[in-house]
C-alpha cells in the first residue's frame, strides 16, 4: 500500500490485497456478470472513473433500477465550467472526448450504430431522475483512484463506466486485470471516496450537466441542427485551419474601413476566406458570379493589404480603367475615399510595352518586381499562358502572360495574386491551371508542399483534362456536370477547394440572410424586338446586306499574299522562319486571314448595331483601299516615267500604309493579340504583286459602293429599329414596371451606335423633363444643366443616373437632378451597381453570350429596390438559324489564308458546326429566358465542383458561438418531402479505417453521405424521377428483376453481405430500397440537405410526432436499420467494383483493407425524410 496527496487529502493506493481476492479478466468471467449479481435491491453504490456511458447503464439497467443511490466521481475535469483554453488542445480535446463518451465511447459505436440512442438515453435520464444519482467532477486534472464500489465489494481499477470495461464490448487493451475487494479492505477506499465526494473545492456538481446532455440526445432536433452537425464533422479541419495565422489580423483596422462596412455578408465572407487563401498558398481566384460585387469585394482586400503597408497592383483591361481609378483618387465623387487607398492601376496591354505612360505611370521606369499583391481583373484573359519568341531582329518577345510571371510575380518581393473572373475556366482545365501557376510563379513544388494532395498538381491537372477530354466526347445527353464530377480525381477537388471561391446568384438567395440586403429583383420574361432594317417600300433587308458582305474578300488585310516569293525573307521574321521554316509564308498568312475574319465579323456587328454604325465602316473600309489603289496607281505612274527616262518628281506611293483599326474596332477586339502591338512594317510596292492586288481591292471598292447605295435613303426617321426604340422608351414613361421608375439603360457595342442613339433621343426626352447621358470608352455628354463649378465625368453619369446604389446623397449633396436615360457601350458592362434602373435594352445583341449576362447584371443585382426588372433585345430581322448559319459562312470563308475568287464558300469545318449549335443553343435561350453564366450548358462552371460554400456556412454558424462539440453521434431528425426528394434517409457516416479511401474517389473521405429512398415510395413513384432518383437498385438486378447476389460477381475475395448481419430481431422482411445519391456526389448530396434543412430551426412537430408513432419513440427502428445496412452495402459494392477495376489495371493488391459491413463505420447522424 503506498500514499499520495490530492490537495490536502491524502489518497491511498492499493497495491497488495489480502488473500481470498478474485480476479476478473472479462473473458472467462465479465464485470457486468459479476455485478449483476452484487448489485441488489437497496444497493448504495459509488463509482470514481473517467467516463460514463449510457450503454453501461443500459446493460445494467434491471440492477441499477433497483438501487438506493449512486454516487459518481468524473476523475479528471468533465462537465464543469470552463476553465482549460480551448487552444491548449492537449488538455482540452481528452476533456471533450471524455464528455462525449456519455453517448458512447469510440469501442460502442456498434451499439451506437443500432439506432437505438434515443430510447437508451431517454431510459437513462429517468432513471438519474428518479433514482438518487449524483454526478461530481474533480475541478482540476490530479486523478484518484478509479474504482466501483458496490456496499461492501469494491472492483478496481475499473477506468470508466462503458461497455468496454464490463466486458460485453472488446477495447484496445491486451489484457484486462481487475480485482474484486471484499471488507474490511473495501471500508478504507469508501471512506476515502466519501472525504472526497464531501469536498467542495475538490469537486462540483456536475448532475445537471450531464442530465442536459443525455437528455440531448433524444430531444426533438431541428433540420438545421443535424446540417450544421454534418458540416461541423466533414469540415472540422477547416475550422482548425481557419484559426491559424493564415487568418487576417483585424489590429491592421481594416474592418473600421469605409470600404469593409460597405461590404455584404457574403462578400465578407469571401474577403476574409481570400485573405486565408493569400496567405496560405499565395493566390487564389474569386470567381463569383455577375452581379455579386467581385471588384468591392477585392477592394476590401487591398484595403488589408495596404493597412499592412503592402504595395498593390492591379491589372485590368483598359475598358476597366474608370471602375478601378475611381476608388483610389482623391476627388470627392470617390465612395471609399476615406481609406485612402494608394493601389497602382496598369492594363494588361502594358505588359507588352517597354515605354510611354499609362495611367500617370512610367512604364521605362517601373519597378514590376516590388509589388506584394496583384489584383489581376478578367484573369481569364491569361489563361493560355506563356509564350516566348524572337521579333526580325532577333529580340526576345514575351508575351503578357509570360511578362507578368517573369517580371512580377518571380522577380523582386514576394507577391500574391488574386484573380477575378466569373468564367475561369473556358473549355479547358488547362485554362485553371495557367492561371493558378501565377500563384506558384510556375514552379509546382512551391504548391506540392502546401496542398493536402496524394499526387503533384502537374499530374493533377493531366488527370482533370483527360477526364474532361473523355467528357467532352459524349454523346449530349451523358454529357452532364454530373457526369463530369464523376470522372473527376479527389485530388482535383482539394486543389479547388484550397485555391478557388465560386458562389453563384442562386446560392447567396438560398443560403445567406438577405433581410437587410435585399433579394434579387424578379426577371420578366426577356422581350424580343425584331425590326426591320427600314420602313421604306422596296428597301433593302437585312438577308441583302448578308449577302453582300459575303462577297467581300477583304484583300486590303491580306497584303502579304502578294509578296512576291523572292522577297518573301525580308518580311518573314526571325521566329517565324526558325519555328515555321518552309511553312512560314502559311503562317503569316494565317494571320492576316485572322485579321480578315475579325473585319469581316466586325462588319456584320456593325450592321446589326444600326444602319449608322455599319455606313461610318464601311466608308472607312472604303477610304482605306481608295487610298490604297490610290497609291498602286502613282507608283505604277513613277515606274513609268522611270521607263521612258522622265525624272522622277517625289518617291511618294512606294510604300503601302497601315490601316488604324482603332475606330472600328469594339472594346473586346481592341485588346485581341492580332491588333494589339502587331502594326506590322510596311511593304514596298516594288516587293509585291501590286497588279492583282489592285484586281481584289478594286472588286471590294465596287462592292462597298454598292452597299453604301443600297443604304443611302435610310435615315433616323425611316430606321426602324430607331424608331422602335423610341417607341419602347415612350412606353416605358407611360407605364413604368415599378411605380415611379422612369429609367432605362441602352447598351450596344460601339461608339458610333451609341452617339447616333443619344443624338436622336436625347433632345425629344429633354422636352419632357428628363435628362439622357452618353457614357463610351472616350465620351462622357448629357443634356443636365450643371452648376458652373460642376464637371461632368465618368462617375457623376453614373451616379445621377443610379443615386441610390451610388450613394448620390454623400457624393453630391447639392445636386438635385437626376438621369433618366443612360446610352452606354461595353465600357461600363462590369464592376458598376446600377440597380436603380428597371429596364435595360440590348441595342444590339453581342456574339459572346457572356457579355449579354453581364449587360443585365448592371440591374439585376442583389439589394435592388425593384421588384421586377426587364430585359428588352433587338434582334436582326431573320430567323436564328438563317442568322446564325449566315455569320457561319462569313467566319468559314475569312478563315482561309486564300482568297476565294467569286464569293465562293469554304467547307465548314466540323469544329466550326460545334461551335455554331452552341451559339444557335445559347442565343435560343436568350430569346426565352435570362441565364446565368454557370447555368450554360457548355464549358465547366467551377461552382459546381468546389465545397468552399458549405465550410463558409459552417463558419458564419460557428461565430454564433453555437456548442456542437459535445452532440452525441447518431442523432436525427425529420424534413418533409418534396418532389425531388423522396422519402427516405441521408446517412452521414465515418470510415473507422481513415488511411483507407474506399474507391479512392470519394471527396469526403473519411466520411460518407449516403441518400438511399425507403421501399414504400419505390412502390409509389417506380421509375418516375430519372436521373435524380438514378434508381441504383441494391442488390444489382437481373432483366427479369431479380436480385444478382454478390457472390455471382465474380469479384475475387468478395463475400456477400448479409442483411442479417444487422441482428435486426423479430424483423419482417423489407423490400430493396433505392440509391438516390450515392456517396461519389457530395456536393450533390449537401445541396439536398441544405435545401431541405437550411430556415428550419426548429423540430418539424408534425413529422416528429408521426415518425414517434411508428417506431414507438425510437424502440422499432427495423425499417431504418435495414435501410443503413443497404447504404452501407451500396459502400461496398462501389468498393468491390473498384478494386476489381483496379485489379484488372495490374495493381498487385487492390483487396486489402476489406471493408466488411456495419462495424467498420460510425454513424454521426441522419435525416430522416418522410
Amino acid at each position: 500500500m503506498s500514499t499520495r496527496f490530492l490537495g490536502r487529502l491524502r489518497v491511498v493506493e492499493f497495491t497488495e490485497y489480502g488473500t481470498g481476492n478474485m480476479y476478473i479478466d472479462n473473458v472467462t468471467r465479465t464485470l457486468r456478470d459479476d455485478l449483476q449479481t452484487t448489485l441488489h435491491t437497496g444497493s448504495k453504490v459509488a463509482i470514481a472513473a473517467s467516463c460514463f456511458s449510457i450503454y453501461a447503464f443500459q446493460e445494467l439497467k434491471k440492477q441499477l433500477s433497483a438501487i438506493d443511490e449512486l454516487r459518481f466521481i468524473f476523475t479528471s475535469p468533465s462537465f464543469v465550467k470552463e476553465k482549460e483554453d480551448k487552444k491548449k488542445r492537449e488538455f482540452y480535446i481528452p476533456r471533450l472526448n471524455r464528455e462525449r463518451d456519455l453517448y458512447g465511447s469510440e469501442f460502442e459505436i456498434k451499439l451506437r450504430n443500432e439506432l437505438s440512442l434515443k430510447t437508451v438515453a431517454k431510459e437513462c435520464a429517468e432513471w438519474i431522475r428518479q433514482k438518487n444519482v449524483s454526478f461530481r467532477s474533480l475541478q482540476k486534472r490530479g486523478g484518484m483512484p478509479m474504482a466501483t464500489i458496490v456496499d461492501d465489494t469494491a472492483y478496481m481499477p475499473v477506468n470508466g463506466f462503458t461497455t468496454i470495461e464490463l466486458g460485453c464490448e472488446r477495447g484496445d487493451n491486451i489484457a484486462t486485470f481487475i480485482t474484486k475487494l471484499d471488507a474490511p479492505q473495501t471500508r478504507k477506499l469508501l471512506a476515502q471516496f466519501d472525504e472526497i465526494w464531501k469536498d467542495k473545492k475538490l469537486l462540483q456538481d456536475v448532475t445537471s450537466q450531464v442530465l442536459d446532455n443525455i437528455s440531448n440526445a433524444y430531444k426533438e432536433n431541428a433540420p438545421e441542427f443535424i446540417y450544421f452537425m454534418t458540416l461541423y464533422n466533414v469540415f472540422r479541419e477547416f475550422l482548425d485551419d481557419i484559426s491559424e495565422d493564415v487568418l487576417p489580423n483585424e489590429a491592421t483596422g481594416f474592418k473600421q474601413s469605409v470600404v469593409w462596412n460597405k461590404l455584404y455578408n457574403f462578400q465578407r465572407d469571401a474577403a476574409l476566406a481570400i485573405i486565408n487563401k493569400l496567405e496560405k498558398y499565395n493566390g487564389c481566384i474569386l470567381a463569383d458570379s455577375v452581379g455579386l460585387g467581385k471588384t468591392f469585394t477585392a477592394l476590401s482586400v487591398i484595403k488589408y493589404y495596404e493597412s499592412r503597408n503592402k504595395n498593390v497592383l492591379v491589372l485590368c483591361p483598359k475598358k476597366l480603367e474608370n471602375n478601378w481609378n475611381t476608388y483610389r483618387n482623391n476627388y470627392r465623387d470617390n465612395p471609399l475615399a476615406q481609406d485612402r487607398l494608394r493601389y497602382d492601376v496598369l492594363f494588361h496591354t502594358d505588359l507588352s510595352r517597354d515605354k510611354g505612360q499609362s495611367n500617370g505611370i512610367d512604364l521605362e521606369h517601373i519597378n514590376w518586381g516590388n509589388y506584394d499583391l496583384v489584383v489581376i481583373d478578367e484573369s481569364h484573359n491569361f489563361r493560355n499562358g506563356g509564350n516566348v519568341t524572337t521579333d526580325r531582329d532577333g529580340n526576345v518577345r514575351e508575351n503578357r502572360y509570360a511578362r507578368l510571371m517573369n517580371r512580377v510575380m518571380r522577380a523582386g518581393v514576394k507577391t500574391k495574386v488574386l484573380m477575378l473572373s466569373a468564367t475561369p475556366v473556358n473549355n479547358r482545365f488547362a485554362d485553371l491551371q495557367n492561371q493558378l501557376a501565377l500563384a506558384y510563379e510556375g514552379d509546382d513544388a512551391q504548391i506540392d508542399d502546401k496542398l493536402d494532395t496524394d499526387k503533384p498538381i502537374n499530374q493533377i491537372f493531366a488527370q482533370a483534362q483527360k477526364a474532361f477530354k473523355d467528357w467532352s466526347d459524349l454523346s449530349q445527353g451523358d454529357r452532364t456536370t454530373a457526369r463530369l464530377l464523376e470522372m473527376l480525381s479527389f485530388d482535383f477537388f482539394e486543389l479547388l477547394d484550397s485555391l478557388t471561391i465560386a458562389r453563384s446568384r442562386k446560392h447567396i438567395e438560398q443560403y445567406y440572410d438577405t433581410a437587410d440586403i435585399g433579394k434579387f429583383p424578379e426577371r420578366l420574361a426577356p422581350v424580343s424586338r425584331r425590326p426591320q432594317l427600314t420602313d421604306l417600300p422596296n428597301a433593302v433587308k437585312f438577308q441583302d446586306i448578308y449577302e453582300a458582305v459575303t462577297n467581300l474578300n477583304l484583300a486590303i488585310y491580306s497584303p502579304s499574299i502578294f509578296i512576291q516569293p523572292s522577297k518573301l525573307d525580308k518580311y518573314l521574321t526571325p521566329a517565324e522562319l526558325e519555328e515555321f521554316g518552309k511553312g512560314a509564308r502559311g503562317a503569316r498568312n494565317g494571320r492576316e486571314s485572322g485579321i480578315r475574319r475579325l473585319m469581316s465579323i466586325n462588319l456584320l456587328k456593325r450592321l446589326e448595331s444600326s444602319v449608322h454604325s455599319f455606313r461610318e465602316t464601311l466608308n472607312r473600309v472604303r477610304a482605306y483601299i481608295a487610298t490604297t489603289i490610290d497609291a498602286i496607281n502613282e507608283f505604277e505612274a513613277i515606274l513609268a516615267k522611270k521607263r521612258i527616262g522622265e525624272p522622277e518628281d517625289n518617291q511618294a506611293g512606294k510604300k503601302v500604309k497601315n490601316f488604324d483599326f482603332s475606330e472600328i474596332l469594339d472594346f473586346d477586339e481592341q485588346e485581341d493579340p492580332v491588333f494589339v502591338g502587331r502594326r506590322g512594317a510596311e511593304i514596298d510596292l516594288a516587293d509585291m504583286d501590286y497588279v492583282s492586288w489592285r484586281k481584289w481591292l478594286a472588286s471590294d471598292l465596287d462592292s462597298l459602293d454598292n452597299l453604301l447605295l443600297m443604304l443611302k435613303d435610310i435615315s433616323p426617321e425611316h430606321d426602324s429599329k430607331l424608331q422602335m426604340l423610341i417607341g419602347d422608351i415612350r412606353d416605358k414613361f407611360e407605364h413604368p414596371i415599378n411605380n415611379g421608375n422612369r429609367k432605362v439603360i441602352i447598351f450596344t457595342a460601339f461608339s458610333d451606335t451609341a452617339k447616333y442613339i443619344y443624338d436622336n433621343i436625347a433632345e425629344p426626352i429633354r422636352e419632357r423633363g428628363m435628362n439622357t447621358a452618353i457614357v463610351t470608352g472616350d465620351t462622357v455628354r448629357s443634356t443636365l444643366k450643371l452648376p458652373r463649378n460642376e464637371r461632368l465625368d465618368f462617375n457623376k453619369v453614373l451616379t445621377l443616373f443610379s443615386p441610390v446604389s451610388k450613394s448620390k446623397d454623400a457624393l453630391y449633396p447639392n445636386l438635385n437632378a437626376e438621369i433618366d436615360v443612360l446610352v452606354a457601350t461595353d465600357c461600363i458592362s462590369e464592376g458598376q451597381n446600377l440597380q436603380d434602373c428597371d429596364y435595360l435594352v440590348n441595342y444590339d445583341i453581342h456574339w459572346n453570350p457572356v457579355r449579354i449576362i453581364q449587360r443585365f447584371g448592371r440591374i439585376d443585382r442583389i439589394g435592388s429596390r425593384n421588384a421586377q426588372i426587364q430585359l428588352v433585345n433587338y434582334w436582326p430581322d431573320m430567323e436564328l438559324d438563317e442568322y446564325i448559319n449566315l455569320k457561319g459562312r462569313v467566319e468559314a470563308r475569312m478563315s482561309a489564308g486564300i482568297l476565294a475568287a467569286g464569293g465562293e464558300d469554304n467547307p465548314i469545318t466540323p469544329e466550326e458546326q460545334e461551335d455554331l449549335e452552341y451559339r444557335r443553343s445559347q442565343l435560343q435561350r436568350l430569346h426565352n429566358e435570362v441565364i446565368d453564366i454557370e447555368d450554360m450548358n457548355t464549358g465547366v462552371s467551377i461552382m459546381d465542383l468546389g465545397l468552399n460554400e458549405f465550410r463558409l456556412d459552417l463558419l458564419e454558424y460557428m461565430k454564433q458561438n453555437h456548442d456542437i462539440e459535445h452532440t452525441p453521434s447518431g442523432l436525427h431528425a425529420v424534413v418533409p418531402a418534396t418532389e425531388s426528394n423522396p422519402p427516405g434517409v441521408i446517412f452521414i457516416l465515418k470510415n473507422r479505417n481513415p488511411e483507407f479511401n474506399i474507391d479512392r474517389r470519394n471527396r469526403l473521405h473519411p466520411f460518407y453521405l449516403v441518400y438511399i429512398s425507403s421501399p414504400i415510395r419505390n412502390e409509389e413513384l417506380g421509375m418516375r424521377n430519372g436521373e435524380a432518383m438514378r434508381n441504383y437498385e441494391l442488390g444489382m438486378r437481373n432483366e427479369d428483376g431479380t436480385s444478382i447476389p454478390n457472390s455471382s460477381l465474380h469479384i475475387p475475395n468478395s463475400e456477400p453481405i448479409p442483411h442479417s448481419s444487422l441482428h435486426i430481431p423479430n424483423s419482417e422482411p423489407i423490400p430493396h430500397s433505392s440509391l438516390v445519391i450515392d456517396h461519389l456526389h457530395p456536393k450533390e448530396l449537401l445541396d439536398c440537405m441544405r435545401k431541405l434543412c437550411r430556415g428550419k430551426s426548429e423540430p418539424v412537430a408534425d413529422l416528429c410526432r408521426q415518425f414517434n408513432s411508428e417506431t414507438l419513440d425510437g424502440q422499432r427502428m427495423d425499417e431504418y436499420s435495414k435501410l443503413l445496412g443497404d447504404a452501407i452495402s451500396s459502400l461496398i459494392q462501389v468498393k468491390d467494383q473498384s478494386d476489381l477495376g483496379a485489379f484488372l489495371d495490374g495493381d498487385a493488391d487492390p483487396f486489402g483493407n476489406k471493408i466488411k459491413g456495419l462495424d467498420d463505420f460510425e454513424l454521426i447522424c441522419f435525416l430522416i425524410i418522410k
